[in-house]
C-alpha cells in the first residue's frame, strides 16, 4: 500500500511498495503495519535480512481487476510480496543505494502496459490522464524498456495492468519483477481522486518503479513518512555512481508522497534508471 508520502530513490536488488510529505497519508498506515500481529518474529527477520525495513509488514489479501484475491505480505507499504518470493531472494544480492530490486526487467523489452476500464476497478479520467503521462515520461528516458499503454478490460496478454482498488484511501500497491518479467498488478487506490492528476502521475510512476525492480530510497529510515534516524540496517547496500548516499527529497520513489507533488522523475531517479536499464 502507499499513503501520502512517495518515494525517495534508492533501489535494491530482491522483490516487492509508500507514503507522503506533508503526512496526507503513506500508502498503508505505519501504526497498521507496526501493529500487525499475525506476523512471526521469523518472518520479521527474513524481511530484515533482506534489508527491508521490518518495522511495515501486513498480511494483505490483494484485489485483482476481476474481483479475486491473491494472498500476499504487504512490505513497506505498498510492496506487493509473497512468501515464495522472499524464500528465493538472498541479501547477498542486494545492491543499491539508489535501491533496487535483484529482480530486474530482461533487456531490451517493450512492456505492454493496459490501464482498466471495467466495473469498479476502472480508473477514473484522471488516473488515466496520470497514467499516459507516467508512460511518456518512462519512455522519454529512452533507457532499454520501453512502454506502450492502451485501456480496456483484457489485460491477460498484458505485461502491466494498472486499475483502481475502490477503498477510498490513498496511494497503491505493486510488487517486484520475476523471470526477467515486470510484476503484473498496479493498483492506484479510489480516494487518489481527491488529489491532482500531477500527483496520481507521482503514485502510479512510484509504483510502476516497483514492477521494473526499484524499491524506496529511504527504506531504511522511512524519512520521507516523518521519521527519523536509521530503523533498518542499510548493510548489504552497494551506491550506485552518481547517486546519492543520504536522504534525496526529490526522489518520485520515496516511502511517503505529499498532496503536491509534480509526478516527474528526481536527477538522481534518472541517473539511476539509466544505469539499471
Amino acid at each position: 500500500m502507499k499513503t501520502i508520502k512517495l518515494f525517495t530513490l534508492f533501489m535494491a536488488v530482491a522483490v516487492i511498495s509508500s507514503c507522503e510529505k506533508d503526512q496526507v497519508s503513506e500508502i498503508t498506515s505505519d501504526n497498521m503495519v507496526q501493529e500487525e500481529p499475525e506476523i512471526s518474529n521469523q518472518l520479521r527477520q527474513k524481511v530484515s535480512d533482506l534489508n527491508f525495513n521490518s518495522k511495515h509488514i501486513k498480511k494483505n489479501n490483494m484485489l485483482l481487476p476481476d474481483g479475486s484475491f491473491i494472498e500476499n505480505y504487504l512490505i513497506e507499504g505498498d510492496i506487493a510480496m509473497s512468501q515464495e518470493q522472499m524464500n528465493t531472494m538472498s541479501s547477498a544480492s542486494i545492491t543499491d543505494k539508489q535501491y533496487r530490486t535483484y529482480n530486474l526487467v530482461s533487456t531490451p523489452r517493450t512492456v505492454n502496459v493496459i490501464g482498466y476500464t471495467g466495473g469498479s476497478q476502472a480508473l477514473t479520467n484522471k488516473q488515466r490522464n496520470a497514467l499516459s503521462w507516467s508512460i511518456d515520461n518512462y519512455n522519454a528516458l529512452n533507457i532499454g524498456i520501453t512502454f506502450t499503454l492502451t485501456f480496456g478490460t483484457n489485460y491477460g496478454p498484458y505485461d502491466i495492468v494498472v486499475y483502481q482498488n475502490p477503498n477510498e484511501q490513498a496511494g497503491g500497491v505493486a510488487g517486484f519483477p520475476s523471470n526477467g518479467n515486470p510484476y503484473k498488478y498496479v493498483q492506484i487506490y479510489s480516494g487518489m481522486e481527491a488529489y491532482s492528476t500531477n500527483t496520481n502521475e507521482h503514485v502510479i510512476t512510484h509504483e510502476i518503479g516497483h514492477s521494473v525492480g526499484l524499491r524506496h530510497t529511504d527504506w531504511f529510515s522511512r524519512q520521507s513518512c516523518g521519521q527519523s534516524g536509521e530503523s533498518a540496517n542499510p548493510d548489504g547496500a552497494v551506491h550506485i555512481p552518481g547517486t546519492p548516499t543520504g536522504y534525496d527529497s526529490t526522489s518520485v520513489m520515496l516511502a511517503c508522497f505529499g498532496a503536491n507533488e509534480d509526478g516527474e522523475f528526481g536527477s538522481n531517479d534518472v541517473t539511476a534508471l539509466n544505469y539499471l536499464y
